[in-house]
């Protein structure tokens, strides 16, 4: 066969393939969370399982103690962050009308002479409302509680894939090389080395980008949680953990995060002080995150922009809800990768050229 043929049916091929996939991932998109929750930290985790394997741990026992060490870490973060969440906002409804009122004194006039805008809050409506409705805040959790032991097909959904997820990982990871060597058998003979050299760019860039991320959100976790607690800032851990958590979504992270500790050094009551060095802290954190850490870590030759990355994020998540936020990034990555070889393919087309595909060799015309 024609070499540009075969390239033009393997192009096909391959686009074909990725549309049934998005079929099939379209009508399964409600029953696939706990497998691409799986298949996501599984890939992540294969580098750990494959270095215990090289040093001649057993597969089977170095899949078991990289997800219990996942587990564990994944519980840790639990108890940090949902105690913070759950007593900072009560704090912050408990101080919004000391808020406002610092708004009202402080901010507001300042808007009137800068911009015109005259805006006033009224603080003892809030206080109003805030008495009026304590009691039902405060019993919201138990309420909670109580419809989620009502609801018996949803609490038995929700226990069956918090034990899905890790036996899925198991799996996965235990049959990582066997996989890999089914889906290498059943490839056409033709499209072999095509198709492997475009699974090794895709795996490039996706692991480049997937664990390269991992190590910037846990230094810049570090950093942030340090540098708030070196400001004084008393919910520092916290505030720096869902920082670093948070910057895997580009721009949305940082703002987060910023947000965050300007509440907490609010609600404090301390002054200026905390604020200042949430200032500080922040900025820093930019210019490590931007000029450092991710050049550096995750690297440029990846191509995924950050705008992209948004734009993947959102419109996966509208088109398959939270299993498509979880897909979003290591798709956008294959599909990078694919239209790479699309490019390349129109470059090398005859429509691109300027050839006639149907016109014979000129051997054959002079005969």
């Amino acid at each position: 066969m024609n070499p540009a043929r075969a390239d033009r049916l393997q192009t096909r091929v391959w686009m074909a393939t990725g549309i049934a996939l998005v079929g099939l991932f379209w009508l399964l998109g409600p029953i696939l969370t706990p497998f691409v929750i799986a298949a996501v930290f599984a890939y992540i985790c294969d580098p750990a399982v494959n270095w215990m394997v090289a040093r001649r741990v057993p597969r089977a026992l170095a899949v078991l103690l990289v997800i219990i060490g996942l587990g564990l870490l994944l519980v840790a973060l639990a108890l940090i962050l949902l105690p913070m969440v759950y007593r900072e906002g009560v704090l912050l409804v408990q101080r919004l009308p000391e808020l406002i009122e610092l708004f009202n004194a402080q901010v507001a006039p300042v808007l009137q002479a800068r911009l015109g805008a005259e805006i006033k809050l009224d603080a003892e409506q809030f206080r109003k409302l805030i008495a009026d409705n304590w009691d039902s805040a405060q019993d919201l959790l138990p309420t909670m509680l109580g419809h989620l032991k009502t609801g018996g097909m949803a609490l038995i959904a929700f226990v069956a894939n918090l034990f899905l997820i890790p036996l899925v990982m198991f799996y996965l990871l235990q049959e990582w090389p066997r996989i890999l060597d089914e889906l290498q058998r059943i490839v056409p003979r033709p499209m072999l080395e095509r198709t492997m050299r475009i699974i090794g760019e895709i795996d490039s860039v996706m692991s480049e980008f997937l664990r390269g991320q991992l190590s910037v959100m846990l230094l810049l976790a570090v950093f942030y949680s340090v540098g708030l607690w070196l400001a004084g800032l008393k919910f520092a851990l916290p505030v720096g953990v869902l920082t670093g958590l948070l910057v895997f979504i580009p721009f949305v992270g940082f703002g987060g995060g910023l947000v965050l500790a300007i509440m907490a050094a609010l609600l404090q009551g301390e002054g200026l002080t905390p604020l200042i060095g949430v200032a500080v802290v922040y900025s820093l954190g930019q210019v490590l995150e931007s000029f450092l850490l991710t050049p550096y870590l995750v690297g440029e030759r990846i191509g995924l922009h950050p705008l992209a990355v948004i734009f993947a994020l959102m419109a996966f998540g509208q088109l398959f809800g939270f299993v498509g936020v979880l897909v979003a990034l290591p798709v956008s990555a294959a599909l990078l990768v694919g239209l790479r070889e699309v490019r390349c393919a129109w470059y090398a087309s005859p429509v691109y050229l300027g050839k006639d595909v149907a016109a014979p060799p000129a051997d054959e015309r002079t005969q």
